[in-house]
């Protein structure tokens, strides 16, 4: 058995973080003096201890380190992957949002979003499977790319395939003072059975009105103004709004040159009567 002491120092930690760790049920140690109520801990935890001190360089909250930390190398690795490149994601969203508002300060006056046309469209019923969360607009990219990476390697495990693209139902206004519901969707072929926060539903056949952005245009706020293109539209057409607005992505998006299009913008409406 190692003391706190020459525990922390082959592991690389101080006595206030393996304290913190042992507490939120991270890293408990092996025994507890009773008599003196000092902390023991194995050899052998050592590994999981150099790994929770390595995650926590990458600012890895802790809840998500006992998430990587769960199960087999194999599991974590996923974990793993899965959390960085929502990190990333979030990253390059930051930067495409400090980019707009560097734009905008330097072309006042402009718009910040070249003209382009609201088409209509008849979408299908569609299987498809689900996550919903609440999110705010910090935290909305990285929960998206997380979420449709779990959704799409669940179905791939059940033998189900997924079909093109992904969307996004917004419930709610995500804004970044306040959390709203999301629903990541995925269409897919096949026969699954829901799994956890993971549901299956039948999106309904709609019409909808949409635009479509690029990958630079669609960092918020810039997106904001493509959404304002959709609802002036619906609103001027007459056309009543059916649902709640949605991102769809078009496959890879994120591989698409940035001014390529990528991401449509839409509403579902319901006709109107002529």
């Amino acid at each position: 058995m190692l003391t706190i002491s020459e525990f922390g120092r082959r592991a690389g930690l101080s006595h206030k973080a393996l304290r913190l760790y042992d507490v939120s049920g991270l890293l408990a140690p092996a025994q507890v003096d009773p008599a003196n109520g000092y902390r023991l801990y194995d050899e052998a935890q050592l590994e999981r201890a150099r790994r929770i001190s390595v995650l926590r360089q990458l600012d890895m909250p802790l809840t998500t380190i006992a998430e990587v930390l769960t199960g087999t190398d194999e599991d974590a690795l996923i974990r793993l992957d899965r959390w960085w490149a929502a990190e990333e994601a979030t990253t390059a969203a930051r930067r495409a949002t400090l980019q707009y508002l560097r734009d905008r300060l330097s072309r006042s006056g402009t718009t910040g979003l070249a003209p382009r046309p609201v088409h209509t469209r008849d979408v299908p019923a569609t299987k498809i499977a689900t996550i919903r969360v609440d999110t705010d607009q910090q935290m909305l990219v990285g929960m998206i790319v997380t979420c449709t990476d779990e959704i799409t390697s669940y179905l791939r495990a059940a033998g189900a395939t997924a079909t093109v693209g992904s969307w996004v139902i917004f419930h709610g206004a995500v804004t970044p003072e306040a959390e709203a519901t999301v629903e990541i969707c995925v269409p897919f072929d096949g026969l699954v059975d829901p799994s956890g926060r993971i549901g299956i539903r039948v999106e309904p056949a709609h019409r909808e009105a949409y635009c479509t952005i690029t990958m630079d245009e669609c960092a918020y706020p810039r997106i904001m103004l493509a959404y304002d293109l959709v609802y002036d539209w619906v609103r001027s057409s007459g056309n009543p709004e059916a649902g709640p607005p949605r991102e769809i992505y078009r496959p890879d998006c994120h591989l698409l040159p940035r001014d390529e299009p990528a991401v449509d913008i839409a509403l579902p409406i319901l006709e109107r009567n002529l």
